[in-house]
């Protein structure tokens, strides 16, 4: 039986106008087998859960160099919850400071990359979380 093709929105929340990470984590994935549906820039979560529901993706990853990754998150699991998607596993990448990883994990993010992350262990993450 082939393996499933793992289904993942990558979301530019916020204001945050720096997307060249999220396009090669993207393309990324996509050479790793991944069916990438990238959201562009500038989304509000809103959009970003509205297009999950859509998709009907296995993964939502966020990209997020703000350095806003923690309300945002919360935000997005709040939203999800309303949408009835919040079993959809979340990861987050970016900016990402190495004590905000345990917070996020606690509040229910299953993947945390931060810069630097190989692309080979955000593959293995990604479809460790789906598994």
């Amino acid at each position: 039986m082939p393996e499933k093709i793992i289904k993942i929105l990558v979301g530019k929340p916020g204001l945050d106008g720096h997307d060249r990470g999220a396009k090669v984590v993207a393309l990324a994935l996509r050479d790793a087998g991944m069916e990438v549906i990238y959201t562009g820039l500038h989304r509000t979560l809103e959009q970003i859960v509205a297009a999950a529901v859509q998709e009907a993706v296995d993964v939502i990853g966020l990209s997020i160099m703000s350095g806003a990754h923690l309300p945002i998150c919360r935000r997005l699991l709040d939203l999800m919850a309303v949408e009835g998607i919040q079993d959809i596993p979340v990861v987050v990448g970016g900016v990402i400071p190495r004590p905000d990883i345990a917070e996020l994990k606690e509040m229910g993010i299953q993947g945390v990359f931060p810069g630097g992350t190989p692309f080979d262990e955000i593959v293995a993450g990604i479809r460790a979380v789906v598994a």
